[in-house]
């Protein structure tokens, strides 16, 4: 069997969603004549079963620097010094703004990169003892791929740049021109050694071309696994709940609309606010809190923290329905959540918020998942339509259909096998 070398920096025990592409493909890959070694961080916490991971030491830069001046390692700078984030950047202080900027300085070209130097060493003790075909990197973070070059330049194994989010033409990276043009150079320097390049959705293969005029860029989307969901749960809520899970990225994932839309149906009677609930399972931001106040929504939504991943997939099954936040901006438009794969595997139906184009629309629509809405009409209808059902027959009935298993982790990473193997037979 053929190995791969897979860098990711995101990998369980450590439960952000990152980690979750990088550990299916790991664990998918034996079915389809790849051997998996996975190069990652030290955690506490159990590893995968049956995958091969080597962990390594890791620099933290930012922590570092915070000890150095006298605050706490493991909180944010704006907390421990007072001062608040506006969801919006243009309106942050310039205390703020200064903060992130000498944090961007710091941690180029992001706050991993004190993972390199460790990742390298420990890497390049197991080429030298055995043989390896492939290297997968994958980012976020971009170190992954300094890391990869590197190898790439001393061992000449042909290498994957695989980039589960965009780097410099990432429209949730909002650093500063000075920053962004030497990182534009570096990503430039970085992914000329790749020999392909892999991105999670079909316009992203177009933005990178934009950049990368002589690279053979591949479509690998992120998926589902269905060992997460053995059987659907056949116990859903009494109540009419809508769940979001995960992050809300100061507001890029904005439930505003939503909330508008819930209290002006409760005002019209058209909802009952003792039968509809709102759930968010991830942190709870001040802008947040005061959205839902200034709604008068307050007895509907419901922040209930983060919770472990398990828990979290349990509250997407019990669902009548699960929110899409998307952000409502034109660069987003080929932005695909990994949040929506769990989703299809929660076999729940969706209610997606975001831009009038956007590639979640037409996955919804071949799929037969759920509903996209982009207005404060088609959300209101989308809404009702859904909650006439539940008042009709106690829930809301999933219509998804087969497309679905194309997003399963099983199919998926025979694509993705056959990338390799394209590599290793030229």
């Amino acid at each position: 069997m053929k190995k791969v070398l897979i860098i990711a920096h995101s990998f369980p025990p450590h439960l952000a969603i990152g980690s979750q592409r990088p550990y299916r493909l790991a664990k998918y890959f034996p079915r389809h004549g790849w051997e998996p070694i996975v190069l990652s961080v030290k955690r506490s916490g159990k590893l995968p079963d049956q995958i091969r991971v080597i962990e390594t030491d890791y620099n933290d830069i930012i922590g570092i620097l915070k000890s150095k001046i006298g605050i706490h390692p493991n909180k944010g700078l704006h907390e421990q010094l007072g001062i608040n984030v506006d969801k919006d950047f243009k309106y942050q202080s310039l205390k703020s703004k200064l903060i992130k900027l000498v944090k961007e300085i710091i941690a180029f070209p992001d706050p991993e990169r004190g993972w390199r130097r460790f990742a390298i060493k420990a890497a390049s003790e197991l080429l030298k003892r055995e043989r390896v075909d492939a290297i997968i990197s994958t980012s976020s973070p971009v170190t992954a791929h300094l890391i990869a070059r590197k190898l790439k330049q001393i061992y000449k194994i042909p290498w994957v740049a695989d980039l589960r989010d965009l780097w410099t033409q990432n429209p949730y990276k909002n650093k500063s021109w000075l920053i962004n043009f030497f990182e534009k150079r570096l990503e430039l320097k970085i992914l000329a050694y790749a020999d392909v390049i892999v991105t999670v959705t079909e316009p992203w293969i177009e933005t990178l071309g934009i950049i990368h005029k002589t690279k053979k860029v591949y479509c690998v989307t992120n998926g589902y696994d269905s060992d997460d969901f053995p059987e659907l749960s056949s116990k859903l809520t009494s109540k009419f709940t809508l769940t979001y899970t995960g992050q809300l990225y100061n507001g890029k994932r904005d439930p505003s609309l939503l909330f508008k839309v819930t209290a002006k149906l409760i005002k019209e009677n058209l909802i009952n606010k003792d039968v509809i609930e709102i759930r968010f399972y991830g942190p709870k931001e001040d802008w947040l809190i005061d959205d839902i106040k200034r709604n008068n929504i307050e007895e509907v939504v419901r922040l209930c923290g983060f919770l472990p991943r398990n828990e979290v997939l349990k509250r997407q099954r019990e669902s009548q329905v699960l929110l899409l936040l998307l952000w409502d901006n034109k660069n987003e438009a080929g932005f695909c959540p990994a949040k929506i794969y769990e989703y299809f595997g929660a076999g729940r139906p969706i209610i997606a918020i975001g831009g009038q184009e956007h590639v979640v629309k037409g996955m919804l629509e071949t799929t037969n998942a759920g509903k996209y809405t982009w207005n404060f009409d088609m959300l209101r209808n989308a809404l009702l339509e859904y909650y006439g059902e539940f008042m009709k027959s106690g829930k809301v009935k999933c219509n998804s259909n087969g497309i679905i298993e194309n997003y399963s982790y099983n199919s998926i990473t025979n694509r993705y096998a056959q990338i390799l193997n394209g590599l290793v037979l030229k």
